[in-house]
This record gives C-alpha cells, structure tokens and sequence, in this order.
C-alpha cells in the first residue's frame, strides 16, 4: 500500500508531560496532538500498546490484545464519574522527566481499584456498554483477565510456576479458578474496558484532526503471556509449556553476540491449519486501534533465528524459513489492503525484499546509519525511494544529537561525512539532518521527538539488550520552544507533506 506523502513524530504515550508518574491518554495526550496538528504533522507514531511485564518493555508484554492500564487517565475517569476529587488529593511527587515504574505500578493500581470500586457502585449507565465490550472481545479477553487475576493470586510468578493444573489448563480447574477470583477478574476486565473507551476517543480526536496513528506489532510475544498461557499448541513450547527454542537475532551492528531476545517462536505449520487465525484476530485488533502498522522484525516472516532455549548468546542459532508469501495473502484475503510499514533493518537479505514488495510495503530507513565507512548506503537520501519511511533514529538508537557528539569526540568520520553531505558546519546538524528527511522523496518522514527537541543521551529510549532502566524517557512542554511548532510547519509546507498542491502537466509543443 502507498501512503500519501506526510511527515509525524514518534513519541509513545508513556512519554507525555503529567503529574501521575507516566504519561497517559488524558488532556496532555490532547494538547500534543493539537502540537502536531499546529507543526502540519499528519502521524503519531506510538510503540506497542499493551500491559507491559518484566523490564517495563512495550516489546514485552502480558498480552498481544491488551491494552495499558497505566496509561489510563485518572483525571477522565473523575470526569466520568469513576474516580472522586478527594481519590486524586494526595498524588505523590513524580519526576516528570523519568518514569519510576515502581511507585507509578502501585499508585495508578491503587487508583484504577479505586475507580473499579466506584463501577461496581454506580455504573455512571456504562454497564450496557461495559457488557458489549467484554462480549465483543470475549476471545482474549477471558482468558486474559483469570491470567492477570491467576498473577495476582501467585504475586507476579511466571505462569508455567502455577499449580500445574492451571499450567495445563484443565477445564474444570479454569471454572473453578474464575469463580474463586471472580472479582479480581471483573477487575481486569473493568480496567481494559477503561483502557479501550479512552484510547478510542483519543484515535477519534486524531483523526478529526487529520492525523493518523501509527501502532507497533512485534512480531513476537512475551514468553510470560496470556497469549502463550492460553496457545501452547502454536508456540514453540512442549506440554509442560517448556521453551524448546526462542527467537533472537544474530550477531550485527548492535551486539557482537547477537541479541538473544528469549521470545518462543511460532509453530507456522499448527497457524496454518486454521489459515492463521490467532494472527488475523491481532492484526484485526490493532486495526481497530490504529490506522496503519509498523511490523516490528518484518524479516522473520521470511525466515526467523532459531536460537534452542537455554543458549548463553543468540550465536548458536540458525536461519528457518517462515511462510511469509501464504501469510501476508491469507491475511489480506480476510482482511484486505493491509496498511503495513515493514521494520527491514538489520540483516536483510533478497527474498525479504522480495517479499517486502510483492505487498508493497514501504520500508524503513534510518539515516543515523547513512554515514561514515561501513555504513549503509542505502540509508543516504539520494538513494531513497518514495515508497519508504525515513527516521533520524530509532527507539534502540542514542539520540541524534547524541550519536553526532560521540562521533565527533571520537574524531571519527561519521562526523565529517555528515558535515560534508548536509552542508553544515555548524552546530546544527541534527536540524539539517531532519531537513534532509523532509526534503527527500520518501512518502513518510517520522522524527522521535527526542530529535525534534533536539536532546542528549539523557533521552534514549532503549538501549537492545540492556534490561532496566529504559523506556522511562518523558519529555515537559517546558523543553518545546514557542516558534517550534510554527517551524515545523513551514517544513511541512515548504516540502509538501501532505503536497499542497497538483503540479499541472504542462504540455510541450515543438515546432
């Protein structure tokens, strides 16, 4: 699918200004996009939306369906009527650069049993609609609410460390258990339902305005999931829900192991059987969350790393070939055009190319990459084609202006080769890099918001196999200049994204 040519920012949710610790889908969320629609941005770009587990890593999470629920806004649900002033009274102090994950865990939790306290008191005339949503997500959302209620009960412990009945999954066991913690599971469906009203009025509010959402689908799922709990016969697990192989990648420009991400990997032969159905009902979901979809790890559907569990490194792994052809038609026969943007960094070899056109999916490119010796040519924006998306940089990359300082006090020529291909020999390189996105003919630009505020190392997101301590970035309007969104703007206008105007084929006559 072609897009139209635009420009939008990357920024997840969690990285909104406000005083509960994290940001979320309230008046912040609101205000940045109308920053967006005043800067002529047409995309927000956000990272996974689920219910985050161990390491805090949108990447990693407890489920594929799910949504967030330290992203629900406390200040709509006291608008709502499920939350009182005097809940909201004493919110502790909060760094509102750095998420402490921790303290916000437990005050957004206190709050939402608050909240769901208040529901089961007066429904506020929701009940009818909070009955229509768990019908209407009854699939996963069944066997997600016993699995998070279940974690609660056994303080967070891994699911395969559950009595092993409920490892197994007996039926009568499942009946039993859902009435035994009938309650903490009304609670999990109640927070998902909040989850789900506000993300949907916000989309709604995007769009009015004229822009876009873009989601994130990794391609992999979180071992300690419900999706994994309530599937083992389509995970790479034996019965006792052992791993027998996980996924990874090898060794390249980010680690000389390779990084041994510990996902299970897909039994593609078992998803083919019900013409991939687990993965319709996923992608369906997010569609109705998004607009369009960045494939996370777009390679391994063409062929994955198979790493065999209980490997130090990612080193031992081998290439297996995955369906991706059968896949992508089967999918796009049930659920047609398929907006998708194709994360092909890394590894890339000619069959995920091929597969990657024969859908037309634009691909990605990162212009961080683009110089110094041993770089990728291919990231240079003479070499660009129009169907792609160009980023300064990724989640799993230093800040621009980060990567340039520590190439230049390395004396290393990443820096001069920048300075010499941009024309700039000042201080303004990351501006001009940025310029250099939005003047190339790739359809879509997207710049993490750390670039366009223009931050050190202090705001990297991610750093790939470093577990702790990331994904905390937030930023403060303080940090957004007044001219910031009028200068933007005029990018947007002067390298028309979206084209402002038709050029009219003129007609050459010859005598």
């Amino acid at each position: 699918m072609r897009f139209e040519r635009s420009a939008g920012i990357l920024l997840h949710p969690t990285s909104l200004p406000g005083k509960y610790g994290i940001g979320d889908l309230g008046k912040e969320a609101y205000n940045f996009i109308n920053f967006l629609e005043a800067a002529g941005q047409k995309l927000w770009q956000v990272f996974p939306l689920g219910p985050t587990g161990y390491g805090d890593s949108p990447y990693q999470c407890f489920s594929a369906f799910a949504g967030n629920p330290l992203l629900i806004s406390p200040e709509i649900l006291l608008e709502e009527g499920f939350l009182m002033h005097n809940d909201l009274e004493n919110i502790p102090y909060f760094n509102p650069k750095k998420i402490d994950y921790g303290e916000v865990i437990k005050y957004k939790h206190s709050l939402l049993k608050k909240s769901f306290e208040h529901f089961k008191n007066n429904s506020n005339g929701k009940e009818k609609a909070f009955d229509e949503f768990c019908n209407r997500n009854k699939s996963w959302l069944e066997n997600y609410s016993l699995f998070m209620a279940l974690k609660e009960y056994y303080n967070g412990a891994v699911w395969s460390d559950w009595d092993k009945e409920l490892v197994a999954r007996k039926r009568s066991v499942l009946n039993k258990w859902k009435e035994k913690l009938s309650d903490s599971v009304l609670y999990q469906k109640y927070i998902q339902f909040q989850f789900f009203h506000q993300w949907k009025n916000l989309k709604e509010y995007a769009n009015k305005k004229g822009i876009k959402i873009i989601g994130d689908i990794p391609i992999f799922v979180a071992y300690d999931s419900s999706d994994l709990w309530s599937n083992k016969e389509i995970f790479t697990v034996d019965k006792e829900g052992k791993l027998t192989f996980v996924a990874g990648v090898p060794p390249d420009y980010f680690s000389a192991t390779g990084q041994l991400w510990g996902n299970p990997l897909y039994k593609w032969n078992e998803m083919q059987k019900d013409d991939f159905l687990w993965w319709r009902k996923r992608i369906s979901n997010l569609l109705g969350m998004v607009d369009i979809i960045r494939i996370d790890h777009f390679r391994g559907f063409d062929a994955y790393w198979e790493i065999p569990a209980g490997s130090p490194t990612a080193q031992t792994g081998k290439w297996k070939k995955a369906p991706g052809e059968k896949f992508f038609s089967t999918i796009k026969k049930y659920l047609g055009e398929l907006p998708i943007i194709a994360e092909d960094l890394g590894v890339i070899t000619k069959s995920v190319n091929a597969l990657r056109d024969k859908f037309n999916f634009p691909g990605m490119k990162i212009l961080q990459f683009a110089f110094g010796d041993g770089m990728e040519e291919r990231f240079l924006p003479h070499n660009f084609i129009q169907n792609c998306v160009v980023y300064t940089g990724s989640h799993d990359n230093d800040t621009t202006r980060a990567y340039f300082e520590k190439a230049k006090n390395e004396n290393s020529n990443i820096y001069q080769h920048a300075q010499k291909y941009l024309n700039c020999f000042n201080e303004n390189i990351v501006e001009e890099l940025i310029r250099a996105a939005y003047a190339s003919v790739a359809d879509i630009i997207i710049i993490p918001m750390q670039d366009i505020l223009n931050l050190g190392s202090e705001a990297r997101m991610n750093f790939p196999g470093k577990l702790g301590g990331w994904w905390t970035w937030r930023f403060t309007w303080d940090q957004v200049q007044q001219n910031l969104a009028a200068h933007y703007r005029e990018l947007a206008s002067l390298y028309e994204r979206p084209p402002i105007r038709k050029r009219e084929e003129v007609e050459i006559k010859t005598e």
